[in-house]
């Protein structure tokens, strides 16, 4: 955020808080469309364009991998399928917004649970995700322009229940 943007009367508007309400909205569906298996979902949260941009676990040297458009970034959601549940947790979530309005910049905290099993036992694999989004507002509201996926960290657990 701007040094000055959380203080001004602008990031207090009507018009500004629904921008802000919108967004976080957009955000929570794409988590939703995740957990729930929902790949359109996910895929309509973005511009016809959109990039979704994945970078590996930390510490790998592998590069990103990039999906375009929308039906690129459905088919990415299958991955998905091998877990036999997820779980995506949004927490933080900073928005910047360009002088115009109609575009923005945004960093959300999620915290992702993947649940599989191997050797008879059910495990979780915990993700910590941050997400660097690029907004757009669009005819269909705002929208996911660009999205790049970093993991901080990666936990594995056996799961007691």
């Amino acid at each position: 955020m701007h040094d000055d943007e959380a203080d001004s009367p602008a990031a207090h508007t009507p018009s500004r808080l629904r921008d802000r309400s919108e967004l976080r909205d957009l955000v929570q569906t794409y988590a939703h469309g995740a957990d729930r298996r929902k790949p359109d979902l996910v895929a309509s949260m973005f511009t016809p364009e959109g990039r979704l941009v994945i970078h590996r676990d930390p510490g790998s040297t592998e590069p990103p991998a990039v999906r375009a458009g929308r039906a690129e970034i459905a088919r990415a959601l299958a991955s998905l399928d091998r877990y036999l549940v997820t779980t995506h947790l949004i927490a933080n979530q900073l928005i910047t917004f360009a002088p115009d309005g109609d575009r923005a910049d945004g960093e959300t905290y999620c915290t992702a649970h993947h649940i599989y099993e191997s050797d008879g036992v059910r495990r979780d694999r915990v993700m910590s995700i941050r997400y660097l989004d690029t907004f757009v507002r669009t005819d269909e509201g705002w929208r996911i322009e660009t999205r790049t996926l970093h993991c901080d960290w990666v936990e594995d657990r056996p799961l007691t229940a």
